[in-house]
């Protein structure tokens, strides 16, 4: 009796059928793996600001060394605050091996302009050559 019981259990379960989620897997990493690298990464100053418009504003390079300046006159760079005597250390380390690298500062629309001049004059200190100031396109 209990053969048969055995056998009656054992035929029904090879009746069954699994479901193979293997493909399954495997498509969610390939869409997984296309995201990550199709997706691009902007370095920014990590503050938001009011930035000024203007009328001959350009799009910024992603490769730019981007400052921060907020209404308040602090400074930033890569989301940390800062001050003007470790700005000129910041920028020249970030031009080592790339010296036509460009500065974006990202100043504030009232920011005082006492502040901007002072961080334009610190990263020309640090032997940045091209300067620029992010606006908005009006």
């Amino acid at each position: 009796m209990h053969s048969k019981i055995y056998d009656h259990y054992n035929s029904n379960r090879n009746n069954q059928t699994d479901i193979n989620i293997s493909p399954l897997i495997d498509m969610v990493f390939i869409l997984l793996i296309f995201f990550i690298v199709t997706t691009s990464f902007v370095k920014e100053t990590g503050i938001t600001v009011d930035k000024p418009s203007a009328a001959t504003a350009d799009q910024l390079k992603n490769q730019s060394i981007m400052i921060g300046i907020t209404a308040n006159g602090d400074i930033f760079h890569s989301g940390k605050k800062t001050n003007l005597l470790s700005l000129r250390a910041i920028v020249k380390r970030e031009l080592v091996g790339k010296k036509d690298k460009p500065v974006t500062i990202i100043a504030d629309a009232n920011s005082r302009n006492a502040t901007l001049i002072d961080v334009i004059d610190e990263c020309k200190l640090a032997g940045a050559q091209k300067i620029s100031l992010a606006s908005e396109k009006e």
